[in-house]
């Protein structure tokens, strides 16, 4: 099996320049236009708001206490390691596995640099629902994680499968032995 070591680098490192340099212009603006922080700004009337918050924490606003920027900080490095891993195991020319782990690692390195310049914690402005039923503010990293994470899941479970039908599968042109109720 060939293995990527340059040939989806192509997709790969402009897909995550994209991602990490989208957040950080929003997140910029975020923190420019939208004060005082948590003061909604309607886009399409209480569906989609704009609201400046900070998340000290992780997803969803998981929150580890004192500690928690660099718990995450630790976790996140952890994890780009494991998805660069996977990204030299990638077959060359496996666009879906190589965008699914962009769009992760850009999102990743996003919110990491959040945690790394400010103790106030990841930049959150997308703010959607209905009410007082609001989904969790989030960021363009939030989206890019989010949907590659999806995406490798899929990849990744639709490999397994593919691997467990290899297995079962004898290779061609090997005989395959009679079942013992059948005649021969």
């Amino acid at each position: 099996m060939e293995r990527s070591r340059g040939g989806n680098a192509a997709l790969f490192w402009p897909v995550l320049a994209v991602i990490v340099a989208a957040d950080y212009v929003t997140k910029r603006m975020a923190v420019e236009a939208l004060v005082p922080q948590r003061l909604p700004h309607e886009v399409f009337g209480e569906a989609v708001r704009l609201t400046l918050v900070y998340n000290p924490g992780a997803a969803f606003g998981l929150h580890l206490g004192d500690y928690s920027r660099w718990i995450f900080t630790v976790l996140t490095v952890g994890a780009l390691v494991i998805l660069w891993r996977l990204f030299q195991t990638t077959r060359a020319g496996d666009a879906v596995r190589t965008l699914a782990l962009a769009l992760v690692c850009g999102g990743a390195i996003g919110n990491l640099i959040d945690r790394l310049r400010s103790p106030l914690g990841v930049v959150d402005f997308i703010d959607v629902g209905i009410g007082d039923m609001r989904w969790p503010t989030f960021n363009v990293a939030d989206m890019a994680v989010s949907t590659g994470a999806f995406l490798l899941a899929y990849v990744l479970w639709g490999e397994d499968r593919e691997a467990a039908h290899a297995a079962r599968t004898p290779p061609t042109g090997t005989p395959v032995a009679p079942e013992a109720h059948e005649l021969p």
